[in-house]
């Protein structure tokens, strides 16, 4: 198939719709389909990807707080021209912004079917930013973007029930994959911990992310804040960037803020410490709780999201109900003072990760990409959700 990918964003930036996209047009292109891609101008010049055949960077405007990232305008003169000069077989819309309603009509104009992915919840993040009052509007236009597609790809079944319910049709559950070589307890270094103060025993306690105010950062510290006061010697450190991290330095003086890192740097933190804390409730899925898991971590989450999917609680980690916010601070300290009992939940952690390789996600993608062209054009009936 020739396929034409749609999206906002794109590697070598850091963030989970990125690393998606690059591990599927990597086993796309690795199993002989042809890839476009349609995304902005990146802030920061960049060269075509290699898994790539042709490229449209239309123009864009920085997302607030986030300079480095676009949000694409609509552009469809040239995605009319792009298309009619290179016409894709199927289109993946990774984006339900601006660009990604100008693509999905001029596609409806070229008769080319789209799937739609659900990578954000826009939805949650109008109560994150004082605006409650546009959740409902937003939801109903993302209903009508994504039922104007051959189908949307969702990370969990509990949100894939969730739209269906809402009236999202044709939903589909595409989870997210890992690399269990990359993220692996392997790479677990001691130089590393004793940059950080900590030796062998110390607990480290490890937070991936981008540092805003839709990723609960206000739990966040005040677990790490309790858990300095159970234990003086525990060790914090906090991987990434983002508009709160002035305020949550401030706030945790004694932590080790390192921004965004390296792939293989990130590996090593993760396998450098020893228990892991994500507690965001805006996620459609979390790559960085899979990315811990598989590196051998125990974690506290709430069944939310990737949360909810891969977590047996007390089996591979703590999951929490998502109100409960003080159980979820209860948890975190009282698992720093149980290193034999983090060490189980981290063995089975990494089990439960290995299960989600990168090979299985792109056969669900790719299946779903042909099933919609097939339904296009009358080859095949849906299927039902």
């Amino acid at each position: 198939m020739r396929i034409c990918l749609v999206s906002e964003t794109w590697a070598p930036e850091i963030n989970g719709v990125a690393h998606t996209l690059g591990h599927l047009s990597r086993e796309a292109s690795a199993r002989g389909h042809r890839l476009q891609l349609v995304r902005p101008t990146p802030a920061i010049p960049a060269p075509r990807s290699a898994d790539v055949e042709a490229e449209l960077r239309v123009r864009g405007v920085a997302v607030p707080g986030y300079p480095q990232v676009r949000l694409g305008l609509p552009a469809s003169r040239r995605l009319t021209r792009f298309w009619q000069a290179q016409r894709p077989e199927v289109i993946y819309l990774a984006t339900q912004g601006p660009l990604g309603w100008s693509a999905q009509a001029v596609a409806r104009r070229l008769a080319i079917p789209c799937v739609a992915g659900w990578h954000t919840n826009f939805d949650h993040y109008c109560h994150d930013y004082g605006l409650p009052w546009l959740s409902g509007p937003v939801r109903r236009r993302l209903r009508t973007f994504h039922n104007r597609s051959q189908a949307t790809l969702v990370p969990t079944r509990q949100q894939a029930d969730e739209l269906t319910a809402d009236g999202f049709q044709a939903v589909r559950v595409m989870a997210r994959g890992i690399d269990g070589e990359r993220f692996s307890p392997a790479h677990r270094d001691p130089e590393l911990r004793r940059a950080w103060g900590a030796g062998e025993h110390t607990p480290v306690v490890l937070h991936v992310g981008r540092l805003a105010p839709e990723k609960n950062l206000a739990l966040l510290r005040e677990s790490c804040v309790a858990i300095g006061e159970a234990r003086p010697d525990a060790r914090i450190v906090i991987v990434g960037d983002g508009p709160g991290r002035k305020a949550l330095a401030a706030s945790l003086p004694q932590a080790h803020f390192t921004g965004f890192i390296p792939a293989d740097e990130l590996a090593r933190h993760y396998a450098s410490a020893d228990l892991f804390l994500f507690p965001s409730l805006s996620e459609t899925w979390g790559n960085v709780l899979l990315e811990a898991m598989a590196s051998g971590l125990a974690s506290v989450a709430f069944r939310h999201a990737a949360g909810a999917e891969l977590i047996e609680h007390d089996h591979n980690g703590l999951a929490l109900a998502i109100d409960d916010g003080r159980g979820f601070l209860g948890a975190a300290v009282t698992l720093c003072q149980q290193p034999a009992r983090r060490a189980r939940l981290g063995r089975h952690a990494r089990e439960r990760a290995l299960a989600y390789g990168w090979p299985a996600i792109a056969d669900t993608f790719l299946a779903t990409l042909d099933h919609a062209r097939e339904i296009r054009h009358g080859t095949s009936r849906p299927r039902p959700a």
